[in-house]
């Protein structure tokens, strides 16, 4: 069951900051939060980090403890002055028992410990600004990019009014691609979202799929699917 989407109280999306010093992980959860529609900055170091949070006015934090220039508690320090009742999540080492002690004693509002899944960590987030006064809105079982259509409810997919039938895997890839509309979604990114598996000789199964969707998407029609080389596919109204 799909998650009732999160949002400020004017409807715009949810902006989070996410500190730490490994960028590819930054980057992971970054992609994990921003495919759950929200707003993802990033910063290395600490004091970028307050910078970072001063530009952008973020509704929470993804805190390591652990940074090059001053640790995850003096981050937590710095910003709460500006913004004292912003939601702080931890990322702490698995044997630090007193990082996690100390974060919570200094206001951190939860904690995870690595390695994690990402899976926990936008639940956690999720839990955290809903009590923090994030609001649920409502989200339309129809998607509709150009003359595309798809029921979330009823599976049903339309092109300019004609119904088009997919099998169930072909369903949940067009899903994923009007949900990301004129975004380039790489394979692994398709991958792990649709199949749920490790980007590795499994790219293949994704440019299979994807010729299938563009036969019953495309085919007669001005296509809407196209490929980026080096970088993957985007869906865009014809």
């Amino acid at each position: 069951m799909t998650e009732t989407p999160l949002t400020r109280a004017d409807g715009s999306p949810l902006r989070v900051l996410v500190v730490d010093d490994e960028v590819n992980l930054a980057e992971l959860i970054a992609m994990a939060l921003r495919l759950e529609g929200w707003q993802v900055h990033q910063a290395h170091a600490g004091a970028a980090a307050v910078s970072t949070a001063r530009d952008c006015d973020p509704d929470a934090v993804v805190l390591d403890m652990m940074l090059p220039d001053f640790d995850g508690l003096e981050v937590l320090r710095r910003l709460r002055v500006e913004h004292p009742e912003l939601p702080v999540l931890f990322l702490t080492a698995r044997d630090a028992v007193e990082d996690r002690i100390a974060g919570l004693t200094a206001g951190g509002d939860d904690y995870v410990t690595k390695p994690f899944s990402l899976e926990e960590v936008v639940a956690r987030l999720r839990a955290l600004m809903r009590r923090a006064g994030a609001h649920a809105q409502s989200r339309s079982a129809l998607l509709a990019v150009g003359d595309l259509t798809l029921d979330e409810d009823s599976h049903e997919v339309r092109r300019a009014g004609e119904e088009v039938h997919l099998t169930a895997t072909e369903f949940e890839l067009l899903r994923y691609l009007m949900r990301n509309p004129r975004r380039v979604l790489s394979k692994a990114q398709i991958l792990d979202r649709v199949w749920a598996y490790d980007f590795g000789g499994q790219a293949n199964v994704v440019e299979l799929y994807i010729s299938y969707l563009r036969k019953k998407i495309d085919a007669g029609r001005e296509p809407m699917i196209h490929t980026m080389r080096g970088a993957g596919y985007v869906l865009k109204p014809a």
